[in-house]
């Protein structure tokens, strides 16, 4: 027979694959929160770990503080318990109820671990999970404190004592959160980010063409969303100088958010035209980085960057800021990097690609190289499960 969902669990969610009320004993369960799912970075490396974690040592479960959209809705797992709790507003009788439905889910599912993304979902989840006695509740933060306001800083230390531990993907990332946090360094983790390489189809560049050249019309490509800290505003400006050198090179850019129309009409100011497109959402990004030629990262502040990882995995030569784990990725030869904010270096880096058809086959044969030995999929997952059940174990041989 299989496991049923709790009473709190809309109609409709995904059952397959569910185990056995007796075989979830015998795993470590793993319970996961998140505002909504997208096919943003952090989001999408969720998806990855409940979709790829070992089912015969794990049993994952998936809490959706918001969840109800058609967009979310599409991306969920289909072999994994899912609630859904349609919360928009943590301050409302409606948030109330949801924790309710929460902690019914939960005292069903009894997770060993509860492993809570974002700052709303912490804020509403951390409490409930601390009444339903989940041994082990784990934040993740990712991005190096951009937004943490002053009502983020004083929550996150109300919360902090019923934490067992904080998730990050970076060293960076670890050293902000212990001070921003005032959080021990010893329960800050990192694990990195890894990419499904299996979806990038590679083979080293030809050794032909310029920016001048046979092909003439090089393209530059950028994956990101459309906010402020991911600097498409000043990629714009440094594609107004590097057209003045490469008339026929394009840029495109694959994402969507909140900066769109301020984009736009930066777009229209500069008199880009159609030598630089924003493309929108793109469902399949190897697909999109299949057809470029130097993929760039301008953001002003990054973790472990998913594009990234996924620009090498195409075996791109990259152009980024230094910011979070970029410079670690791309050292060894593995592309170039340039100061945040510094347009004048971003657009001579770009123009030095551009020009130099072997410096961009080498550079991206290099990353290509690099995240097959460190960042593939398969390792993340390694990494997630040795840390669940080193947790776990910890806990059974403590005394008392």
């Amino acid at each position: 027979m299989t496991a049923t969902l709790s009473r709190g669990t809309p109609r409709g969610c995904p059952t397959a694959g569910a185990p056995t009320r007796g075989a979830l004993t015998d795993r470590i369960r793993v319970s996961f929160m998140i505002d909504d799912l997208s096919r943003a970075g952090t989001e999408s490396q969720l998806l990855a770990l409940i979709r790829g974690i070992d089912r015969r040592h794990f049993a994952p479960s998936l809490v959706l503080l918001n969840g109800v959209g058609e967009a979310s809705r599409s991306l969920e797992p289909a072999d994994c318990p899912i609630l859904r709790l349609g919360v928009t507003k943590l301050a409302s009788v409606k948030a109330l109820s949801a924790a309710k439905r929460l902690r019914a889910f939960w005292r069903e599912h009894r997770p060993n671990v509860a492993q809570i993304y974002f700052h709303d979902s912490a804020y509403f989840g951390v409490p409930v999970a601390k009444v339903c006695g989940v041994r082990h509740v784990v934040r993740v933060r990712n991005n190096l404190g951009y937004q943490q306001t002053h009502k983020h800083r004083v929550l996150s230390r109300l919360i902090r004592p019923l934490v067992s531990g904080v998730l990050t993907n970076s060293e960076l990332g670890r050293d902000a959160i212990a001070e921003m946090d005032r959080m021990p360094a010893g329960r800050v983790t990192v694990i990195e980010n890894g990419v499904d390489l299996e979806r990038y189809c590679w083979s080293p560049s030809p050794l032909e063409g310029d920016g001048f050249g046979v092909r003439g019309a090089l393209t530059v490509g950028c994956v990101a969303n459309l906010r402020p800290i991911k600097n498409i505003d000043g990629l714009m400006r440094a594609a107004v100088r590097v057209l003045e050198h490469f008339p026929h090179a394009r840029f495109e850019v694959a994402g969507d958010g909140e900066q769109r129309a301020e984009l736009e009409h930066l777009h229209s100011e500069l008199k880009l035209g159609d030598r630089f497109l924003l493309r929108g959402s793109v469902a399949n990004v190897p697909s999109f980085l299949s057809g470029i030629d130097v993929a760039v990262l301008p953001s002003h502040s990054e973790g472990m960057s998913n594009a990234l990882l996924e620009y090498m995995a195409a075996g791109k030569p990259v152009v980024a800021t230094a910011v979070g784990a970029n410079p670690k990725l791309l050292a060894d030869g593995c592309g170039v990097i340039v100061p945040p904010g510094d347009e004048a270096a971003l657009t001579g880096a770009l123009c030095r690609l551009l020009s130099d058809a072997t410096v961009r086959a080498a550079l991206g044969t290099a990353a290509r190289a690099k995240v097959e030995a460190e960042y593939s999929r398969t390792a993340m997952l390694r990494r997630f499960e040795r840390y669940y059940t080193g947790l776990v174990n910890r806990r059974r041989e403590s005394p008392g």
